[in-house]
């Protein structure tokens, strides 16, 4: 938990000093949080994580670039205290988030089919569901970006989609209900844990694939902080059904 509070600790000091290095998505109500939750559905055995938005919840999404070098991605962003081997990454440091993201330029799920048009690789302006494991990276201005690495088959999940960075896309459902943003995850999908800390988030990464001084994936403009300080107040409410 100390390592996850570090890393926080250094997006929060990158976020108000660096200098801007992209153009954003435009902030938008759709992209204010007002509010977050997890709820554990013990009749159903799976958690909920929800966030309500002052707007409307996925009406933003980002404009194609046109190629996946400078691919802009907009997420709805849960981090969590919560080990990268809960949700079947290799062991190691980072803090585990569950995001939901849209990203026209590119399809990162090839086994789902979002939009059920027959089609698997034409989704990704529509918003679906990654994990990842963020890192603190000062090359950045967000102070974040995701984790890469060289040996895909020994640290991601057999449902990640061939990035070289701590990525997985394992297929959870997004509903997206007026100014709610849900994403429904089976409990064992994290490891049976009921006992984690999170936040909630709305973020403007980028997908970066020419210039060797900044990440793959990187952080490069925060819209909301639901906290305010990235110190994880939420816990799991117990109980209920839907």
């Amino acid at each position: 938990m100390r390592m996850v509070l570090a890393i926080l600790a250094t997006f929060l000091a990158s976020t108000t000093s660096l200098a801007a290095q992209v153009a954003h998505t435009p902030t938008s109500s759709d992209l204010d949080i007002r509010d977050a939750r997890v709820r554990y559905l013990h009749d159903l055995r799976v958690l909920v994580f929800e966030q309500e938005l002052e707007g409307t919840a996925g009406a933003t999404v980002p404009d194609a670039r046109g190629g996946m070098d400078g691919a802009p991605v907009l997420g709805y962003v849960f981090p969590t205290s919560l080990a990268p081997e809960d949700v079947g990454f290799a062991p190691g440091e980072g803090v585990v988030a569950l995001a939901a993201t849209s990203h026209p330029d590119f399809d990162d799920t090839p086994l789902w089919d979002e939009d059920g048009d027959r089609d698997y690789g034409n989704d990704g302006v529509r918003f679906h569901t990654h994990w990842v494991v963020l890192i603190s990276d000062d090359r950045v201005v967000g102070g974040l970006s995701v984790k890469e690495t060289q040996q895909i088959e020994q640290n991601l999940p057999p449902t990640n989609p061939g990035m070289p960075i701590y990525l997985d896309s394992p297929g959870f459902s997004v509903v997206l209900d007026g100014s709610t943003l849900r994403v429904v995850v089976p409990l064992d999908r994290v490891s049976g844990r009921r006992d984690f800390a999170f936040d909630a988030v709305t973020a403007y990464m980028e997908v970066n694939t020419s210039a060797e001084e900044r990440p793959l994936l990187g952080v490069y403009h925060v819209y909301e902080v639901l906290s305010g300080d990235l110190s994880m107040p939420g816990r799991v409410e117990s109980g209920g059904s839907r």
